[in-house]
Order: C-alpha cells, then sequence, then structure tokens
C-alpha cells in the first residue's frame, strides 16, 4: 500500500512498517540441485508474500541450476516463459551449493538480495519482517537461525551442534549455532561477499567475517516441501571441515602441540627404561607394549600429516585460479 509516496509493509503477523519512497528490487537467490517437484511451490509462495506483504517492491527470481540430471531446468524454463521477473543460470557440472551461491550473487541486481533454498526450509514469510529490520531498525543484514532440529536423525543434530561449538572455539570468526544460508542483505554487504574470490567457500563463515550489522530472526524446523535432501552425512562432515580450514589454522598449531608433548613423552621413557635396564638387568623387555606405543604413535603422526595435508590441499586448488563455476547456459 502506498499513501503519500510511502509504502507501508505490512509483516506475516500483521504489523505495518513504513518502509520509505519509490519501487525498489529484490533479488531471490535458489540454488537448486533435483528440485523440479519443489520449484512450483516455492514460485507459489513466493507470489503470495510478495502479493500480500511486499507489492510495493519489484522482485527478481534467480533459479541457479546446478547440474541436475532431472527436469529442474524445463521446469524453470517453462515458468520463466509465464513470468518476467524469473532469470536462470545453469553449470555445465554439478559444482556445489556453495559456488551456485556465488553465481547468484554475481547476477542479481536488486537493491537487497536473499538467498533461499527452494524445498520451503526457508520460509519466504520470514522476508517482510526481514525486510522492515533492514529499512526501519538500520542493519545491514537480516539472518535466519533455526532454534530445533526436529525431523533430523539424532547423529546428525549432534554433530552439527558439535561443530558450532569447535568452530567458535578455535576461529575468531563466530558463527551462530542454527545458522541458516537464508539471509536478507543490503547491496553492500552483497558487493563485499564478491569481493572475496576464494575457491574454496564457507558461505556460513564469510557472512560473518564480512562483518556489517545483522539481526537474527529465529524459526522451528521447517519439513521440505517436496523431494530429498541432497546432504548426506558425509557430505556435511566434509563441508564442516571446509569450514574449520577455511576459519581457523589451531588445527595446525595442535599438530605442533601434539608432537612436542609425544617427543618429551618419548624422552621421558627413554630416561626411564635406562634407569629401569640399570637397576634390574635385562628388565627392559615388552614388545607387545612397544609394538602398542608405535602404533600409537605412527596413528598421530598420520593424523598429523592429514591436517598438513588438508591446508595444502586448499592452498592448491585456491592457487591454480580455476573458475568457481562455469555457466553452460543463462537466461
Amino acid at each position: 500500500m502506498c499513501v503519500q509516496n510511502t509504502y507501508f509493509l505490512e509483516s506475516a503477523g500483521g504489523q505495518a512498517y513504513a518502509v520509505g519512497i519509490g519501487m525498489k528490487r529484490i533479488s531471490l537467490i535458489i540454488p537448486c540441485l533435483n528440485e523440479e517437484q519443489a520449484i512450483p511451490e516455492f514460485k507459489k509462495e513466493v507470489d503470495r508474500v510478495f502479493s500480500e506483504h511486499l507489492n510495493g517492491y519489484e522482485r527478481e527470481l534467480i533459479f541457479v541450476d546446478d547440474g541436475s540430471t532431472d527436469h529442474t531446468l524445463q521446469t524453470i524454463k517453462e515458468l520463466a516463459a509465464e513470468s518476467p521477473e524469473i532469470r536462470f543460470i545453469s553449470f555445465s557440472r554439478n559444482f556445489g551449493k556453495e559456488a551456485a551461491i556465488y553465481a547468484g550473487l554475481e547476477a542479481a541486481t536488486g537493491d537487497y538480495a536473499a538467498v533461499m533454498d527452494v524445498d520451503l526450509q526457508d520460509p519466504p514469510s520470514l522476508l517482510p519482517d526481514m525486510l522492515a529490520a533492514i529499512e526501519t531498525e538500520g542493519y545491514d543484514c537480516a539472518g535466519t537461525r533455526r532454534t530445533t532440529r526436529e525431523g533430523e536423525p539424532a547423529l546428525r543434530s549432534f554433530f552439527a551442534r558439535a561443530f558450532y561449538k569447535t568452530i567458535n572455539r578455535i576461529s575468531d570468526t563466530h558463527i551462530v549455532d542454527g545458522a541458516r544460508d537464508y539471509k536478507l542483505m543490503t547491496r553492500p554487504v552483497l558487493e563485499a561477499l564478491l569481493s572475496l574470490k576464494e575457491y574454496n567457500r564457507f558461505s556460513k563463515g564469510l557472512y560473518e567475517w564480512v562483518g556489517f550489522r545483522t539481526k537474527w530472526f529465529e524459526y522451528e524446523n521447517v519439513e521440505r516441501v517436496a523431494g530429498k535432501t541432497k546432504w548426506s552425512f558425509f557430505k556435511l562432515f566434509l563441508y564442516s571441515i571446509e569450514g574449520i580450514v577455511a576459519f581457523s589454522t589451531v588445527p595446525l598449531a595442535l599438530a605442533s602441540i601434539i608432537g612436542v608433548m609425544l617427543s618429551f613423552i618419548s624422552f621421558l621413557s627413554i630416561i626411564v627404561l635406562m634407569v629401569r635396564e640399570l637397576i634390574w638387568h635385562h628388565s627392559a623387555y615388552g614388545w607387545t607394549s612397544m609394538v602398542c606405543v608405535f602404533c600409537l604413535m605412527g596413528g598421530i603422526i598420520l593424523l598429523c600429516l592429514g591436517i598438513l595435508g588438508q591446508y595444502l590441499a586448499k592452498t592448491y586448488t585456491e592457487v591454480k585460479r580455476r573458475p568457481i563455476y562455469i555457466a553452460r547456459e543463462r537466461s
């Protein structure tokens, strides 16, 4: 609704906000991987939210097809033929969600941009309140976090919480527990994210690293509207390693500390064995215990080499300067 060139934004809860003058554009960035069933439902919900609460704003929907093998791209094209606000980018292969987010941010032309999952686990109904936080309260970003993990396997939830606790202890970049990629941001924040050209990307950390004032919105876990999650436990585990390596060098220091401690313990053990042999002749035996010690030390050494290898591998992929993604087709 517009009164004397001032638009009034109504939140999903019925609260009205005065939000300035003129038509502004909101770009929605939607990574997709085999989501042909969810895309039409997502479009319907976005249309509803904009018609009921954000009718004073233009919208731009940027679907990024991350190498889907089903009819995801065809579904997007059919919707784009009917709705001029829809744009799309189709990758030449699967480059991952992080690359899809970067491609969408790069293509966005709006005054504001939001990254959203197409499965409606990121509720579009939160957009009016998120926008009000930016336009009326002076925030640069509006982020979202889940307060519950109902519907997830217990083991997955346990390791997710353990990851947030671990990374916040060893990293200077604080990541909010339960934070989602669903975030509405102003143009300066978007440009700051695009200035980070690294190939190995961890968006949750990058959001926090660039700074800016952020207001957090909490909501309970929402089930997918259609399809199955593409994030297996193993993929999430590798993704967590990506985040730790990208935002902390503490594992490297830990490997050095373990090495120093083992060297000190080994030196003490040699002294003890020498004294024992001098007092009780032929007492320094025990092949089983020696083998156990060697296996333990060998395992720790391999662990430390693995940590070093992770950092070396990330450095290797960065110095090659390959593109973050390759587009096969775009609207």
